[in-house]
């Protein structure tokens, strides 16, 4: 798919949740990719000096989309990395916690996932348990 040379970073992420929505959630992650590859470029073009932000505010919301495309399709380390960038951003996001050991849970580092599912508990009364009464998939952004 081609991109124009603009971000259109609203547009792109109504499109991404759209197909997330549509259990395209493979399509939801390149839209997202594209768009943070796109960003990357942009802030790469800025003048070192600059205080603007091509797109003038953070992404956390949009990684955290990120996050859920990636562990709905399976690709738990990449779902990993994106709901750490989320709690890099707002480190209070106890969905990105729960994300982040919903994630670590399935690919297998149990031990792992005990602090961030410990802090989604504390953060936003998520069940720190490890039975499947919290699925990332029953909650709605």
């Amino acid at each position: 798919m081609t991109r124009t040379d603009s971000l259109y970073g609203f547009e792109r992420y109504e499109r991404a949740k759209h197909a997330f929505d549509d259990a395209r959630y493979t399509d939801a992650a390149r839209e997202l990719e594209d768009f943070f590859t796109d960003l990357a470029a942009a802030r790469a073009d800025c003048e070192p000096d600059a205080s603007a932000d091509p797109i003038g505010h953070g992404t956390a919301e949009m990684h955290l989309l990120l996050a859920r495309a990636y562990f709905h399709s399976a690709q738990l380390e990449r779902a990993a990395a994106a709901a750490r960038e989320v709690i890099a951003q707002s480190p209070d996001d106890a969905y990105a916690h729960l994300l982040l050991g919903r994630s670590l849970q399935r690919a297998g580092r149990r031990d792992e996932a005990r602090g961030p599912l410990r802090l989604a508990e504390l953060l936003g009364g998520y069940p720190a348990g490890s039975d499947a009464t919290t699925q990332v998939a029953d909650e709605d952004l």
